[in-house]
């Protein structure tokens, strides 16, 4: 399904225009989610100036205390502040999340561009591997391909990206198919520009909106997975501040040491929360059915 197409003014790409900001202000949550987000990335790169303690740091005199005002997250089984593992911790949910995201949509892109626009048996080959991709649940695939690699955050990035990429296959080749039809791509075809020039300069601008939509979905669940497969020992490894493994050390401390499990799952709730509604007004904005609503 073509879930956005650009609008093209006196001959030039228009990604946004007023239209769409004044589309994404009427809903004031989205300006809640993007805060988030920004205060996210923020965190993430500058971890050491945010967090009071280092990530690592253990104090046995410490171990398990609640929320106070030195340990606003109490601390864990080691002694180790929470608050600054959920802080560090950011840099590796930002990493998975961006970079799996990235690797997922530059490899369906590729896949779907020449799907599309060359059809044929590349269309068949490549349309049957993402079948089969898409076949298998994208953690079973994840923890298969990290099972033979071996547990690692890079590793983690990687097998997420390959068990994401064939979503944005299917998208961008479904998008590519309608999109080179338009009487601007037939044109240009027929004053002999080549493919290359064709698909980057014609119709690559105009699938980026379904596509960055997509991508944006897709950190969110790139961030799930991550936390998922880290709890199972198969992401992030200890000690590694990695909000699904801090979960995994507190899931046996879940009836004496509450806030062990609440703000690491708490935090994870709300970035990936924020992500799904700022792609669902991502998705509401670029849709050419509502645009002129």
């Amino acid at each position: 399904m073509i879930i956005s197409i650009n609008i093209i003014e006196n001959g030039s790409l228009k990604f946004v225009d007023k239209r769409h900001w004044n589309k994404f202000k009427k809903r004031k949550i989205n300006f809640v989610a993007l805060a988030i987000i920004v205060l996210l990335v923020i965190i993430a790169i500058f971890a050491p100036n945010f967090s009071p303690y280092e990530p690592l740091a253990q104090d046995y005199e410490k171990i398990l205390l609640p929320p106070s005002r030195s340990h606003i997250f109490g601390t864990d089984n080691l002694g180790r502040d929470i608050f600054s593992r959920v802080i560090y911790g950011s840099r590796i949910t930002v990493q998975i999340g961006l970079f799996a995201s990235i690797l997922a949509c530059s490899l369906g892109l590729i896949q779907g561009l020449i799907a599309g626009y060359f059809g044929g048996i590349l269309d068949t080959l490549i349309m049957r591997f993402t079948d089969i991709l898409l076949s298998i649940p994208t953690i079973l695939l994840a923890i298969a391909i990290i099972a033979i690699l071996g547990p690692s955050v890079n590793t983690l990035i990687f097998a997420i990206a390959i068990a994401s990429m064939s979503q944005f296959t299917r998208v961008v080749r479904g998008t590519v198919l309608y999109v080179k039809e338009y009487t601007f791509v037939l044109a240009s075809r027929a004053i002999g520009q080549g493919d290359l020039n064709i698909l980057f300069k014609h119709i690559l601008p105009n699938i980026l909106g379904p596509v960055i939509v997509l991508a944006t979905i897709r950190v969110a669940g790139a961030i799930l997975v991550g936390a998922a497969l880290s709890f199972v020992g198969l992401g992030a490894q200890p000690p590694t501040p990695e909000w699904g493994a801090l979960l995994n050390e507190a899931r046996i401390y879940l009836r004496t040491a509450w806030w062990f499990t609440l703000f690491p799952g708490m935090t994870l709730a709300v970035t990936i929360l924020s992500i799904n509604i700022l792609g669902d007004s991502l998705r509401d904005i670029f849709d050419p059915k509502t645009y002129y609503s």
